[in-house]
C-alpha cells in the first residue's frame, strides 16, 4: 500500500522525479550493513508489480503496462504517458503487424552473433526494400524526435505506424543473416535502429499481438 501510494503521488501529480536515484538515496540513508545488496532494485521491482494492478483497475492491459515498465523507466510520470500511448497505439489498424515485426526484430537481435556498433552504411544497402526502409526510418526519426522529446508519445507512435509497409516489404524480400558479414551487420544495424526508435516509448515486442 505504501509503495503504491508513492507511485500514485509521482504519477497523479506528474512529478518528473528520477526514481532509481531516489531509491538509491533512500538506501544510503540507512546504517551500513542493515539492508541487503540490491535493495533498491528489489523495491523498484516491487513497485512495478504493484503498478500492474493499478493500471489494470483503470482498464489497461497487463502487457501494455509491462511493455513500458519492464525496461525500468526512471520517471513514473513519464512512464504513465507512454503506457497510455501504447494503449492508444494498439487500436490502430497497423498495430498488430508492427507488434509482430517488433517481436521478429527482437528475436533476430537477440540471436545475432554480435550487435555491430555504428550507423547504417548507405553503400551497403543493396536491396530496394532495405533502401526504402532505411530512407523511411531516417525521415521518421527526424519527424518523431521532437514529439518524443516533448512527451507526445501518442502522436509519435501514430507516425511510427507508417513503418508497417516498408518493414513488411523488408522481411518479405531481404535475408538479414546474409553470408556476407558486412551486409548482415548493416541489416542488423537497420533493425536495431527501428527497435531503438520504438523503445523510446515501449518494448512493443512484449505485447501479445
Amino acid at each position: 500500500r505504501a509503495a503504491l501510494g508513492v507511485a500514485r503521488i509521482c504519477i497523479e501529480n506528474q512529478l518528473t522525479l528520477t526514481l532509481p536515484a531516489l531509491l538509491s538515496a533512500a538506501v544510503e540513508s540507512y546504517p551500513e550493513g542493515l539492508l541487503v545488496e540490491g535493495t533498491a532494485a528489489q523495491v523498484y521491482t516491487f513497485l512495478h508489480e504493484r503498478l500492474l494492478g493499478y493500471y489494470q483497475n483503470q482498464g489497461l492491459q497487463h502487457d501494455e503496462t509491462d511493455a513500458v515498465l519492464h525496461p525500468q523507466p526512471t520517471s513514473l510520470a513519464d512512464a504513465d504517458q507512454r503506457i497510455r500511448a501504447v494503449a492508444e497505439f494498439r487500436k490502430l489498424s497497423d498495430a498488430e503487424a508492427l507488434i509482430a515485426a517488433n517481436k521478429r526484430i527482437s528475436n533476430i537481435l537477440r540471436q545475432a552473433d554480435e550487435l555491430p556498433a555504428g550507423a547504417v552504411e548507405p553503400e551497403l544497402l543493396r536491396e530496394p526494400a532495405e533502401q526504402a526502409l532505411a530512407a523511411e526510418l531516417e525521415q521518421l526519426t527526424i519527424a518523431a524526435a521532437p514529439l518524443l522529446d516533448d512527451g507526445n508519445y501518442t502522436e509519435a507512435l501514430q507516425r511510427m505506424a507508417t513503418l508497417r509497409a516498408p518493414v513488411d516489404a523488408f522481411f518479405d524480400s531481404v535475408m538479414v543473416m546474409d553470408d556476407d558479414l558486412s551486409l548482415r551487420h548493416n541489416r542488423i544495424r537497420l533493425l536495431a535502429g527501428i527497435q531503438g526508435l520504438f523503445l523510446r516509448v515501449g518494448d512493443l515486442a512484449r505485447l501479445q499481438g
